[in-house]
């Protein structure tokens, strides 16, 4: 299968997919919506395979809201989202037939109404809530600290006119995500424990009726390391118990509850392939460089800007003495392209292939591709056991002053 596919290379698996999307829908009760968060990886095919499963889109950006609607996503199944989106931005996705954003501040919901009279049209709002603490164990928390995320709980209570309708934006709910990478039924549970009753405390203290209750996710997956997708047995049942106490119309779809997921849908569909280009002693130390380093997997985690990735490397077991304590480096030219310090994996020598597992979600998208102009690697689909796709992304400097 991968003797004729260039390296490096992603490989997405879209029978995984499948299988991931179905276990989430079946780890969360019904009717529910699942929006599927585009950043994980906007790959076509992978956005188009979860299209088919159900999911709706939830983008952030020009490029997101593109790939979306040309996979087939109708424009009434796109949530668009944000902390921040500039004017033309909003104007170009309302003009595209998007009715639903997810707003962060009173001139967020005023930049919207803007577009919206400009087109002469009707737009909903999701006012984003950040709440007044955070759910303890949420691994990267995204709420009850001071954040770019939502509008402070006690800022829309205090002023909730300003949260209010527009001319030509109706308030339809409300937008909270505590925490990300969860992998424990019970975590999960606290944190959509505490964001329903949230927003039912804004509801009927601001006398909001809740249209869409968008719960965020938080739902965990391996990255860059061997293991599989967490199960969530119960977590539907638990989740119906909760939704029953906070929101009994909920049911007969008032609200409809929504929930987001990215990596727990696409993390475990990829594995990056990579050779290796030289091996070597440097002061006592085993070195091992690929063609692959932070430009490929990693990305801002090997510039230092989030907690670096150590990726698991697998070989095939090679001819003489396996490596140990090794340092696994790509090919850039900074002293920061390193995955491990102190990897371990059976002899290898250039030209050898190995592997990185778990790398569907935030991989080549999240990496930082740009820097020192190294090729993409290439993008393959395999569905059914065998490739059905080969794709590379390129990056082209366009000439604005001729256009």
């Amino acid at each position: 299968m991968l003797a004729d596919l260039e390296t490096p290379a992603y490989v997405y698996d879209l029978d995984e997919v499948r299988r991931c999307a179905a276990a989430l829908r079946a780890a969360l009760p019904e009717p529910t919506r699942i929006y599927y968060s585009f950043k994980a990886n906007p790959h076509p095919a992978v956005v188009s395979a979860l299209r088919e499963q159900g999911c709706h889109a939830e983008v952030c950006s020009p490029g997101e809201l593109a790939t979306a609607l040309d996979a087939g996503f109708p424009a009434a199944e796109v949530l668009y989202t944000g902390p921040g989106k500039r004017d033309q931005d909003v104007t170009e996705a309302v003009k595209s037939g998007i009715r639903l954003f997810s707003v962060d501040s009173p001139h967020g919901i005023d930049q919207l109404d803007s577009a919206a009279a400009a087109q002469g049209v009707t737009v909903r709002s999701l006012v984003r809530v950040n709440d007044l603490s955070p759910v303890p164990g949420q691994g990267l928390t995204m709420t009850g600290v001071a954040s770019q995320f939502g509008a402070d709980a006690d800022w829309v209570l205090a002023e909730p006119e300003r949260f209010g309708a527009r001319d030509h934006v109706l308030p339809a709910g409300y937008h909270l995500y505590m925490g990300t990478n969860l992998t424990e039924s019970d975590a999960l549970l606290a944190q959509f424990r505490q964001s329903a009753s949230t927003a039912r405390w804004l509801a009927e203290t601001t006398g909001t009726a809740v249209q869409v209750l968008d719960l965020g996710g938080g739902f965990g997956a391996p990255f860059a390391k061997a293991g599989v997708l967490p199960r969530f047995d119960g977590l539907a049942e638990r989740i119906a118990d909760l939704l029953d106490e906070t929101f009994p119309g909920w049911r007969a779809g008032s609200p409809v509850v929504a929930f987001e997921s990215g990596r727990h849908l696409v993390a475990t569909s990829g594995t990056l392939y990579t050779r290796v280009l030289d091996v070597k002693r440097s002061h006592g130390r085993d070195v091992l460089v690929l063609e692959s380093g932070i430009n490929h997997l990693g990305g801002m985690s090997g510039l230092r800007r989030l907690p670096p990735i150590t990726p698991d490397v697998l070989a095939a077991e090679g001819v003489g003495e396996p490596l140990t304590g090794a340092i696994v480096a790509g090919p850039l030219c900074t002293p920061l392209d390193t995955w491990s310090h102190a990897a371990s994996l059976p002899a290898v020598r250039p030209g050898d292939l190995v592997s990185v597992p778990n790398v569907g979600a935030y991989g080549l998208s999240a990496s930082l591709l740009a820097f020192l102009g190294h090729p993409a690697p290439v993008e393959a689909v395999r569905e059914g056991g065998r490739i059905t796709d080969v794709s590379r992304l390129h990056l082209h400097r366009q000439d604005l002053n001729r256009m």
